[in-house]
């Protein structure tokens, strides 16, 4: 384990907080702690963090909207830590993408196990780009946000979601096939209708001419690319 290892804890009882600061301390990791949904996204995006235990009962948001939310734009792994001990709601939690399941109370030791596991399962690699920027274009994947020359845009659920698959990899072809089962789902790739009619909206809204685009390249038969002048993420 190295000593930089950084382990997000988001929890709203302070002293479940307290105790697992403690204890992950005295193993060498380094502790972020939020109270709050929001504060922990943001926690999450800012300190790029190695793990997150993320408790389920927060209080601006339920910790299965948080799991979705940081799903959008990271792969960090995630162990839930609730009281929570139905198997339903277990069931949820790892089909939305959580790593690892423990439930309140819990043993200290078979804890930071579970911890110790995870960390060694995780992909070793470049974070993903947090922030997109592609000339005037700005897509803040952590904010769900995107402006064009500083004015925010509005987008519908599928035009965001097809635009942040292509913001996730900026410069490399993204399969039709791989978009349609993302943001429609399996059973969806043969209908490539739905993609060419939300590509079509988004050109319309980031003013991307077809002919000469800026952001939006299609690769003829495969898929598309997003592209850009000064193109860059961050974290670099």
């Amino acid at each position: 384990m190295s000593q930089s290892t950084t382990i997000l804890v988001i929890d709203d009882e302070p002293q479940i907080r307290k105790f697992l600061r403690i204890s992950l301390s005295s193993q060498g990791y380094k502790v972020l702690e939020a109270a709050t949904a929001g504060e922990g996204l943001t926690q999450a995006a800012l300190g790029r963090p190695d793990l997150v235990v993320l408790d389920l009962g927060l209080p601006d948001m339920d910790g299965q909207q948080a799991l979705n939310a940081l799903r959008e734009w990271s792969q960090v792994p995630v162990l839930v830590l609730s009281v929570r001990a139905g198997e339903a709601d277990k069931v949820l939690a790892l089909d939305g993408g959580a790593n690892d399941y423990v439930t309140k109370p819990f043993g200290i030791q078979e804890f930071l196990a579970r911890i110790r596991a995870l960390l060694r399962q995780a992909p070793a690699g470049e974070p993903a780009p947090v922030v997109v920027e592609l000339g005037a274009l700005r897509i803040d994947l952590a904010a769900r946000q995107v402006t064009l020359d500083g004015t925010e845009v509005s987008l519908t659920r599928k035009e965001y979601a097809v635009l942040a698959q292509l913001a996730r990899h900026p410069g490399r072809v993204i399969t039709q096939q791989q978009l349609l089962k993302e943001v429609w789902g399996p059973s969806h790739v043969e209908d490539s209708h739905y993609l060419r009619i939300v590509v079509a909206h988004l050109r319309q809204k980031l003013a991307d001419e077809p002919a000469a685009p800026r952001y939006i390249v299609t690769e003829a038969g495969v898929g598309y690319r997003l592209v850009g002048q000064s193109m860059g993420a961050w974290p670099p």
